[in-house]
């Protein structure tokens, strides 16, 4: 099963962290946060991941196609230009796609266009710029046994995200994309859908949201799920949230440090 990851906002809230990185490779603890978030993944045995690229999509994958050089000592010969890298540290095995959505696609629209790399398998999705101790294994359980076509990962916090109401069974009656205020779930990003059944949900428009369009449509038919979620969820949007996902990194409370 692969894990989609949409990397490609602009982040303009954060961006007075580093003007010049993509907010999915602003540190956390030494590592970007999409590191976190992809060891989140390798922890539950899923390695085979597709990036969404856009904004400043060239430094990621600056940074994947040098990983080597940026995690190990190295000597290079200028002369032969051969590299030998140093030390025993283990590299992840993992396999990294990393797909140009375009530099201002809305995430329907990313989604959309790396369709040919999962094809019509289910799959996991969700943003760079979160992380959580959500059990991937359970959510992909319980997206199994639900039938539906999507489901979405509910966190308690306050109502700056998609709102969702939900029956007893856990399919979502509606979907409301950031309401003015919250009291009960919302969205935390970490969905499984169904590669052979979401497509018609979509379409060919680099404009489409997947929260306000997708999403909503799903909810609509009663074919979006929602895996409850009482554990650790943060959102790394602004600096004060930056600032404390490095400080539990640093004080070695990052309830996320799954693997």
């Amino acid at each position: 099963m692969k894990a989609v990851i949409l990397c490609g906002g602009m982040g303009t809230r954060i961006k007075e962290v580093d003007e010049n990185l993509p907010k999915p490779l602003l540190d956390i603890g030494g590592n970007p946060i999409l590191l976190h978030i992809m060891k989140s993944y390798a922890a539950h045995g899923i390695t085979d991941f597709v990036l969404c690229l856009g904004y400043k999509g060239h430094v990621v994958r600056n940074y994947f196609l040098n990983y080597r050089s940026f995690n190990r000592d190295c000597t290079i010969s200028l002369k032969e230009g051969n590299v030998r890298f140093h030390g025993h540290d283990a590299i992840e095995d993992w396999n990294v796609t990393l797909a140009d959505t375009g530099e201002s696609t809305q995430t329907g629209g990313r989604i959309f266009k790396i369709r040919d790399y999962v094809g019509d398998e289910t799959f996991h999705l969700t943003y760079g710029d979160a992380v959580s101790d959500v059990d991937i294994k359970a959510l992909g359980k319980h997206h199994a046994q639900s039938g539906a076509i999507a489901t979405v990962t509910a966190v308690k916090s306050v109502g700056r995200f998609g709102e969702l109401t939900c029956r007893p069974d856990g399919i979502v009656q509606t979907f409301c994309e950031k309401p003015a205020a919250s009291a009960g779930r919302i969205s935390g990003g970490f969905f499984v859908l169904d590669g052979q059944r979401l497509w018609s949900y979509f379409d060919n428009n680099p404009d489409l949201v997947f929260e306000s369009g997708p999403l909503t449509k799903l909810a609509m038919d009663s074919k979006l799920t929602a895996y409850a979620h009482d554990g650790f969820w943060q959102c790394m949007d602004t600096p004060r949230e930056h600032e404390l996902l490095n400080k539990l990194w640093k004080e070695k409370k990052a309830p996320w440090k799954t693997w």
